[in-house]
């Protein structure tokens, strides 16, 4: 079910982090960054680390600054810790972290935002968060949706989009796998029911987006280049 990949490169977690702060939205703790007056607003899902994970509200100060009022949903509450895979190991730790409820919590999330007066909602969902946000697609809960080095999406999770899609994957990752991410698209293609975008970011890890070393020039750029491709995917579909 599980790999090693999921938690490669954790990060190290700062509550404190950001530009933003923190606030109650839908019943979760949520990093708000962004005006509140801004009509277009973006979730960002994290991955198995939570949301306090310094680049992933990096990122999301980055998004903000592009005019959205963004939220990053304190989903996962409690982080996989990798030091205690031996005895916590991911496959254990997921029966209590499931992408299910996930799902059911960010539609209490978009609620929220539609309530204060957002126009149009987009999502970015990381490894774990790639899944939810795979589900918010096929119910058109969102206008635009990005996958980011997803885990445990489909082929027929792919084919249920309903919503423009772009998925970014890595080409060392086997949890979405070159070969799997050239399905995406050919499914995607042959329906062309939705604008869809699927990328393969060469010698990229699972993971690179928001957990890439600083040192290493090439994974800073391919983080960068992926940020940007968010920012043109959102800036062409939440209107």
């Amino acid at each position: 079910m599980a790999s090693h990949q999921c938690c490669s490169n954790p990060p190290t977690l700062d509550p404190s982090s950001g530009v933003g702060h923190i606030e109650q939205l839908g019943g979760l703790s949520t990093y708000v960054t962004g005006s509140h007056s801004a009509k277009h607003a973006i979730i960002l899902i994290s991955d198995i680390f939570g949301y306090e994970a310094p680049k992933l509200r990096k990122l999301a100060d980055e998004v903000a600054a592009a005019g959205y009022y963004v939220v990053v949903p304190d989903f996962i509450r409690e982080p996989f810790v990798l030091e205690n895979i031996a005895i916590l190991p991911l496959e254990v730790w997921m029966k209590d972290h499931g992408t299910d409820k996930g799902f059911e919590e960010s539609k209490l999330i978009i609620e929220t935002l539609r309530s204060k007066g957002a126009t149009a909602v987009g999502a970015a969902g990381f490894c774990w968060g790639g899944k939810v946000v795979s589900e918010l697609s096929k119910y058109e809960l969102i206008e635009a949706a990005v996958l980011l080095h997803p885990t445990w999406v489909t082929v027929d999770d792919i084919k249920g989009a309903k919503v423009p899609i772009s998925i970014l994957g890595a080409e060392i990752d086997n949890l979405c796998p070159p070969e799997l991410l050239k399905q995406y698209e050919e499914v995607l293609t042959a329906q062309s029911k939705v604008d869809s975008f699927v990328k393969l970011f060469p010698k990229a890890e699972h993971g690179w987006s928001t957990r890439y070393d600083d040192e290493d020039e090439v994974a800073v750029k391919s983080a960068k280049e992926a940020k940007q491709d968010v920012l043109d995917w959102f800036a062409k579909h939440i209107k």
